[in-house]
């Protein structure tokens, strides 16, 4: 699959790493600051035609190795859930080689959110194939509409649609928060970089992202 994704690009300087993954990568010391409500407030728009944002209450990770607590805590925000990063950490046994998996993301959503309301999708290949991209797309749309945030676990480097880099070479967990273009594009929150918060990517691109670890829907 052709995409602008490059996975063995080096890490820019304004790329967080956060550790974590199907498999454990190694630990980077990058830092990003905390910076509470860095997104402005997105209302549901376009429900049934082609897009749909949520609301989110954003929060920046406080250190390189948070970004699966920051991302779930992020996910539980649209559905007015008020949960701590440190307590979800703690939940999750986040340590700074990161968080695990995204079986362990999944079942600290389900905690919060439901039980079974989340599953785990495997992309077991270092490139997403075409069915691969189709399920995450209907993913994104079925959860986004359901008013739920998909968690990602993403891999290497991949670039959004207005040609912004985003490098993780150890893994880091995103929330996707909405689509538009029916699902052929994905809106991010990245607890990385506040000043890189939210980005739009396609569809394509994210699933290539992902592939060799997965993603909660």
């Amino acid at each position: 699959m052709m995409t602008t994704l490059m996975r063995k690009a080096a890490l820019t300087a304004a790329g967080a790493v956060c550790a974590g993954g199907m498999i454990s990568g190694p630990m980077a010391a990058v830092a990003a600051t905390n910076n509470t409500d860095a997104l402005s407030a997105v209302t549901d728009r376009g429900h049934g035609k082609g897009e749909r944002q949520l609301k989110v209450r954003y929060q920046a990770q406080p250190n390189f190795y948070y970004c699966g607590p920051a991302a779930v805590r992020n996910a539980l925000s649209v559905l007015d859930k008020d949960v701590s990063q440190d307590d979800l950490a703690r939940e999750m046994g986040t340590t700074e080689r990161g968080t695990d998996s995204a079986f362990v993301i999944t079942k600290a959503l389900n905690n919060k959110a439901g039980k079974d309301v989340y599953r785990t999708v495997e992309i077991p290949g270092q490139v997403a194939d075409e069915a691969e991209t189709e399920r995450l797309r209907e993913d994104v749309v079925r959860t986004v509409d359901d008013g739920r945030s998909v968690v990602a676990n993403v891999f290497g480097t991949a670039f959004d649609t207005g040609g912004g880099s985003h490098s993780f070479e150890a893994g880091h967990y995103i929330s996707v928060t909405g689509y538009r273009d029916g699902g052929s594009q994905v809106k991010i929150a990245d607890s990385a970089d506040p000043a890189k918060a939210e980005y739009w990517m396609d569809t394509e691109v994210l699933a290539d992202w992902i592939a060799s670890r997965g993603y909660s829907a």
